[in-house]
């Protein structure tokens, strides 16, 4: 043995170049072994023994143990059965094949027209359509933004550049022109004389010649309308102790939006408040929590100083909210003492776990952990994200984590859900594209896609009945309705983990609640990615879901998870 030795090692002093190649291949193929039986980089679903029978109770079809991997392979799975679109809208689904059965064969004026009316009906969630109105070169109906597009305007596209700008209103003109405006100022039209067809979509219609369709947009959240660095609040009854409530004020004759903005972020003060000729600027609270919103026609009152702008009255104050941070919800801290029981945050991957989680911390001044680590989101200010997840220093664990073992090792849960058609996209957008980022084009195009909904969308109905089956105590949050009614659901949360609910720290957090993971909307997908084999089999798994919560006497899922 030794002489053999002996012979290679002079064998490779004659051949060095020999010598290290052999060696450089040794430690690839070490070094890929090693990778392959070590690396797990999603979540896996534990499956427990169950009976297909009596797995998620009478009446619920049993949804298989699944095992998933990055390779998005499943040990078992189900039978098939360029800019921000901000948060204005309450649904980006589209039905294309709907809309082509409104087509037309004549190809005329008049089936043109049916076809944006029955475009116009899909669009009422996100817009609700007014009407055809004159407009004239000279004096345009809409006297705000616009911008034109000769090969691919669209009505969608129109909508979100206006209110993504805090318009009203958002008008299309001759196929190809956008406009933007607080105000319609000129009469109807026929609606046979909007009969042109939008240069990107040819199934909507927008506007004719010198006419517009014109649309009032649906705001989802008062966060969306924005005014340069500020953000529209809405249109509010002045508060009994306006003194109190917001207490700086200045007299402005020259009264404009800008002016007042500028005046209370001097005065750093988070909210600007236009009366009229007064400006008001103060914390939202108890007083003036911003939940009651009024019409904002009480508040069109036109500015002094701009003849565009709104600028409220001494009864019906025009909020916005400035750049200057509210730090009333901003300190954190770890638990003074170790935590008594372990509560889950659990979710499915895309469900927004990670905006609950900010959410939690800045209304209860306490760090949350995570059953994983993320080094991205303990440098973005989740400090708890490198405590072990039994460490009891952290107000609750994140886990995107099923069955029965893994469950029953929490004492209590916080269930967050979410509609699986925005889920999948945002974790699919996730996995390609980071935290803030997007999948490409390639993926959405490319079989990575299909493979994706195919495996991961039964983990979504299996994720949620494992939580409900052997969850000890479980509270059901809807994502739909945390971003409804944030200070409602904030507090229902905020109990559970036995913290008592300060009413002004809440009001801060609805000013700080969007925090740093955020998708700028910059490269969101126009087209609905879902065939409608994918749309029939997701169907199938929210009527169980659906079936599942009112089996234990809960609210369903949220109606927009209908119709698909």
């Amino acid at each position: 043995m030794a002489k053999l030795l002996l012979k290679l090692q002079r064998y490779f002093r004659r051949k060095p170049v020999r010598f290290f190649t052999l060696l450089a291949l040794y430690l690839a193929a070490g070094s890929l072994v090693f990778l392959h039986s070590g690396f797990s980089g999603e979540p896996r679903v534990q499956g427990s023994p169950r009976s297909p029978a009596g797995a998620q109770g009478p009446g619920l079809p049993y949804l298989g143990v699944m095992q998933l991997s990055r390779g998005f392979k499943a040990a078992a799975t189900m039978p098939a059965g360029g800019r921000r679109h901000g948060p204005w809208f309450k649904s980006t689904s589209k039905e294309p094949s709907d809309r082509g059965k409104s087509r037309d064969n004549n190809g005329g004026p008049r089936s043109r027209a049916s076809r944006g009316r029955s475009g116009r009906e899909k669009e009422e969630d996100r817009a609700r359509y007014i009407g055809c109105y004159e407009d004239n070169t000279r004096q345009r109906t809409l006297r705000g933004m616009s911008f034109f597009d000769y090969k691919k305007m669209t009505v969608f596209r129109c909508q979100d550049n206006c209110a993504e700008r805090g318009y009203l209103y958002a008008g299309l003109e001759f196929g190809a022109e956008c406009y933007c405006g607080h105000k319609i100022q000129a009469s109807n039209a026929s609606e046979s004389e909007c009969n042109m067809e939008c240069k990107g979509e040819r199934s909507n219609t927008c506007g004719g010649i010198n006419r517009l369709s014109i649309y009032r947009l649906e705001l989802a959240q008062e966060s969306a309308r924005r005014y340069g660095s500020a953000i529209f609040r809405g249109c509010f009854r002045r508060p009994e102790n306006v003194s109190i409530a917001l207490p700086a004020s200045q007299l402005m004759l020259n009264m404009s939006v800008d002016k007042c903005v500028d005046f209370c972020t001097e005065k750093e003060f988070p909210l600007a408040a236009l009366a009229g000729t007064t400006c008001r600027c103060g914390f939202p609270s108890t007083l003036f929590p911003l939940h009651e919103r009024e019409d904002e026609q009480l508040c069109a009152h036109k500015c002094a100083a701009e003849e565009f702008e709104s600028c409220g009255s001494a009864d019906f104050l025009l909020v916005y909210q400035t750049q200057v941070q509210d730090n009333r919800c901003m300190d954190r801290r770890f638990l003074p003492s170790r935590a008594k029981q372990l509560v889950a945050l659990a979710s499915f991957p895309g469900a927004g776990n990670t905006w609950a989680r900010h959410l939690i911390e800045l209304a209860t001044g306490f760090y949350t952990g995570s059953y994983y680590f993320d080094g991205s989101l303990y440098n973005k200010g989740f400090k708890g994200e490198r405590d072990h997840w039994r460490s009891g220093r952290t107000i609750c664990i994140k886990t995107h984590e099923s069955g029965q073992k893994e469950i029953e090792s929490f004492d209590s849960a916080i269930l967050l859900i979410r509609n699986p058609y925005k889920a999948l996209m945002a974790e699919f957008n996730r996995k390609y594209g980071g935290h803030i980022g997007f999948a490409a084009h390639a993926h959405w195009k490319g079989k990575e896609w299909p493979e994706f909904v195919a495996n991961y969308a039964p983990w979504w109905a299996t994720h949620t009945l494992d939580w409900l089956r052997y969850g000890k105590k479980v509270l059901v949050v809807h994502f739909e309705d945390l971003k409804r009614d944030l200070f409602v659901q904030l507090q229902r949360m905020v109990a559970l983990l036995g913290v008592p609910a300060c009413e002004d720290r809440l009001l801060c957090v609805e000013g700080q609640k969007d925090g740093n993971f955020k998708r700028s909307g910059l490269r969101k997908l126009e087209y609905d990615p879902y065939t409608p084999e994918m749309r029939k089999t997701i169907g199938g798994y929210i009527r169980t879901v659906d079936a599942a919560l009112k089996l234990r006497n809960l609210s369903g899922v949220p109606e927009d998870y209908y119709p698909r």
